[in-house]
């Protein structure tokens, strides 16, 4: 059990992308849009076994006939004379019930990835997630950037609607990355390959939401077609964008009306709505934990149905 290979493609040096869901589906929104465009051909997984529990169970004529496992896949490329691998994850490795991956079988799935890239040459690996940030939903998302060596700072600095996380203001140049999208560049590191996170930023108060949230992972794309030297058809992401915007309003006003949330969360809220991304945010880390106690219990409670109207 573990890699299985239908094909071997023919590549030199290539970088890889890799996407697992997570807050707002950010990062494998972006790195699987990225994918679609090039057109990417799928050339192997790994085989979902020591990983997952089955999503579904297939029954014909009183048998079993199917298991039906969440996906991890490889795709290739070649653009512009670059070679390009994809990881596509549906869902992380997760143990004890928690909702990111951690463990064991995180750790052995992250080393089965770059067990790939190594044995391909590559020397490079990008993840992507999201930022949970004090930002407004009407704001343009800026994008977060984790490297996991020091050489690759003074890059980073040079694309536009970037931050490199550990200089953010108030962070002491200390922050934390959760599930796969950290750990893989832990283990990069320790394989002595180049690595970086670039995690588009999510308003904090929707970080419990069941939708996705397209205008982070539109920053993110932004970013990685000026990685590549490449143009992105962006239209169906900015329709996306927009609808879920417009619902998003919807939402928080259907919430003012009736009270649903203290009116200190409304106003902090708005708050962002005028504020430079330049500026930390208005509210404390405990202010900001209070208020999420309110938002994600509404999440809980009525999710599904708001994730339809999206």
């Amino acid at each position: 059990m573990g890699i299985k290979l239908y094909k071997e493609p023919k590549l030199k040096n290539p970088i890889m992308f890799c996407g697992w869901p997570g807050i707002g589906n950010i990062g494998i929104s972006a790195i699987e849009s990225l994918r679609e465009v090039l057109k990417a051909q799928e050339f192997g997984e790994i085989e979902p076994w020591d990983f997952f529990n089955p999503r579904k169970v297939s029954i014909e004529r009183g048998l079993l006939k199917d298991l039906e496992f969440p996906s991890s896949k490889f795709y290739s490329q070649r653009i512009k004379n670059q070679d390009l691998i994809f990881f596509i994850g549906q869902e992380q490795p997760a143990e004890g019930g928690i909702r990111y991956a951690e463990g064991k079988k995180a750790y052995k799935i992250a080393n089965l990835v770059l067990d790939v890239a190594e044995k391909f040459g590559c020397k490079r690996v990008y993840t992507s997630g999201a930022a949970v940030s004090q930002i407004h939903h009407t704001t343009k998302p800026r994008v977060w950037v984790v490297p996991n060596k020091q050489s690759l700072i003074k890059e980073i600095k040079e694309y536009e609607n970037t931050v490199v996380m550990s200089e953010m203001e108030g962070r002491r140049s200390r922050g934390t990355i959760t599930g796969l999208n950290g750990l893989l560049l832990g283990v990069a590191k320790k394989r002595d390959l180049e690595a970086i996170c670039l995690m588009g930023e999510i308003p904090y108060y929707l970080q419990g939401a069941p939708w996705p949230y397209p205008k982070g992972s539109k920053s993110v794309l932004e970013l990685l077609a000026k990685i590549l030297d490449v143009k992105i058809d962006l239209s169906q992401l900015d329709e996306l964008a927009e609808t879920v915007e417009e619902n998003i309003e919807e939402f928080l006003e259907s919430l003012y009306t009736a009270e649903a949330i203290p009116p200190q969360v409304r106003d902090e809220i708005e708050k962002l709505r005028y504020a430079r991304p330049t500026e930390p945010g208005p509210i404390t880390e405990e202010e900001q934990k209070k208020m999420m106690e309110h938002i994600d219990e509404l999440f809980r409670e009525g999710g599904r149905q708001d994730e339809k109207s999206i």
